[in-house]
């Protein structure tokens, strides 16, 4: 997204350095049988958990080992645009709020662009203004597609998933800081509804960064619910 606010700390850093090396290892292994594989990596959380100061640092670690990143906002791929999207959503008391509010046609149709290394049209938002935009993206060269946002693990052939366990309650601080929306009671509904689809997909984990943004392995996922699944073939 444009004109969005990072606040990058240690923490960041230090897991996207653990994050960057394990994608190096997998890459490796993966080459092995697939040449040219095109790899991707999700990131997902709650809102302010630091998905996107993890996407920004993860992508300058990869940059420095040689590896051409790429970073897909999936709040690009809201159905309605921001300026119109609060009011829906007091007309609909809500309900509708979470994953199915996403164009996961159009996100599967420009990962696909970037999986066959394809120009791409690629939604936008601007924050300074809530407009949405539109940008040309060459995935010729990009080796890696890291996908960061609330819903970010539903895309199902991501290699590898991430999920930051830290929930809104807990990051408040972080987001007033940021200012990206109004925390009044609209708000609050919102972050609620929201947590419990994000917290539907943390069963897709490869790797957990805990409280204290530690990395933690996930020895075997457990098996997927069929009716999680948003991005499917």
């Amino acid at each position: 997204m444009l004109n969005d606010v990072l606040l990058i700390r240690p923490e960041h850093l230090s897991a996207a350095s653990i994050i960057c090396e394990r994608i190096l290892s997998d890459m490796t292994v993966l080459r092995r049988t697939r040449p040219g594989h095109k790899f991707i990596v999700a990131i997902s959380g709650e809102s302010g958990s630091g998905k996107s100061e993890l996407a920004y640092t993860l992508s300058q670690a990869l940059k420095k080992a040689l590896v051409q990143p790429k970073i897909l906002h999936t709040d690009n791929y809201y159905r309605v645009p921001p300026n119109d999207r609060l009011e829906q959503r007091i007309a609909d008391n809500f309900e509708h709020v979470g994953a199915a509010e996403y164009d996961w046609d159009l996100l599967k149709s420009n990962i696909n662009d970037f999986r066959a290394c394809r120009m791409s049209l690629m939604p936008c938002i601007d924050l300074a203004n809530g407009q949405l935009d539109r940008v040309i993206s060459d995935f010729s060269e990009v080796d890696v597609l890291v996908v960061d946002g609330l819903y970010a693990l539903g895309i199902r052939d991501a290699d590898l998933c991430v999920y930051i366990d830290l929930s809104w309650r807990e990051t408040r601080k972080s987001q007033k800081l940021r200012c990206k929306e109004e925390d009044d009671d609209c708000r609050m509904s919102v972050l609620e509804k929201e947590s419990e689809d994000v917290k539907a997909f943390r069963y897709r984990a490869d790797l957990i960064i805990d409280h204290n943004y530690n990395v933690n392995k996930v020895a075997a996922p457990d098996d997927a619910p069929s009716e999680m699944g948003y991005f499917r073939d």
